[in-house]
């Protein structure tokens, strides 16, 4: 019976990451949750007694902390430019397999700040903020200075979420591929040497 529950949590919480991905925090009702995840509806207050808002808050710290998971995994492997190639191929599938429809759920919860609770407004700045010092760290482990690999991070976060939103809209992953090539160069940001390349 325990195992059916968490099961029922968790087909809650991933149908609510769908929704969010494919259609916005405006979308992500409980009703739309249920029909969704076929979950039965007693569930829903028993797992998320907060309703809609601890419900997607809930679906955005989740798909929140599978990227930050990712990315620290992605510093101990050490190579910034594996890792830009990684998510790019993470996305382009993603965008391929559900038809340019699905996109990242923390920016839909970000661009939907009117429709969303208030205290994922800071939830939202907290995830980016992780995913950022991740990248810094990285960068930093790789050879970069300090200041850089934070501006680096930046901006591979704002290039990969935006061109994204342009694959989305244009419905072709080219945007990805442009910031890949673009992006490729400013990672590789050591010559093997340990000394930076400017």
């Amino acid at each position: 019976m325990a195992r059916e529950r968490g099961e029922s949590k968790q087909r809650m919480l991933t149908s609510a990451v769908a929704l969010l991905r494919e259609r916005g925090a405006a979308a992500v009702t409980v009703d739309a949750v249920l029909a969704h995840s076929g979950a039965p509806r007693g569930s829903v207050y028993h797992h998320f007694p907060g309703g809609r808002h601890e419900l997607i808050t809930s679906a955005v710290r989740l798909a929140g902390d599978h990227v930050a998971a990712l990315l620290d995994e992605a510093v101990r492997e050490g190579d910034p430019v594996r890792v830009l190639r990684g998510f790019v191929r993470f996305w382009k599938r993603t965008l391929v397999e559900t038809d340019y429809l699905s996109g990242c759920p923390v920016v839909a919860l970000a661009v939907d700040g009117g429709q969303a609770p208030p205290e994922t407004v800071e939830l939202v700045r907290d995830i980016f903020t992780r995913w950022q010092t991740s990248l810094t760290a990285l960068l930093t482990g790789a050879g970069a200075p300090p200041r850089r690999a934070r501006r680096l991070a930046t901006l591979v976060v704002a290039s990969v979420e935006g061109a994204i939103i342009l694959s989305r809209a244009q419905r072709d992953a080219g945007p990805l591929d442009d910031v890949l090539a673009e992006l490729t160069p400013l990672l590789a940001v050591t010559d093997g040497g340990g000394r930076e390349n400017t």
